[in-house]
Formats: structure tokens, sequence, C-alpha cells
């Protein structure tokens, strides 16, 4: 299993609603849908080394 690290993230309430909502219709946690959110922005950006996808 991968390493995984935590931290605090400070959102407004309207933002987390909608990720909460977005969450729920893909069936997914909110940090799972937090963490596909951030990963397909990284690729979407070339951000992500080449093992990582």
């Amino acid at each position: 299993m991968s390493k995984k690290k935590t931290f605090v993230l400070r959102i407004s309430p309207d933002l987390m609603e909608a990720v909460e909502k977005w969450a729920a219709d893909d069936f997914r946690s909110i940090n799972g849908q937090l963490e596909w959110i951030v990963y397909n922005a990284l690729k979407d950006a070339k951000r992500l080394k080449k093992n990582s996808e």
C-alpha cells in the first residue's frame, strides 16, 4: 500500500458543499474526490512523474 501524507485543508463552506455533492454523485469519499481532482489537474498540467500515472 502506498504511503499517504496528511494535511489540513481550509475551504469555504460553499466549496465544501460542492465537493461533497460531487463526491456523492461519483460514489467516492470526499477525500477520494479531492485526491482525484488534484491528480487530474496535475496530469492535465503535465506535472506528474511518468511512474505516477
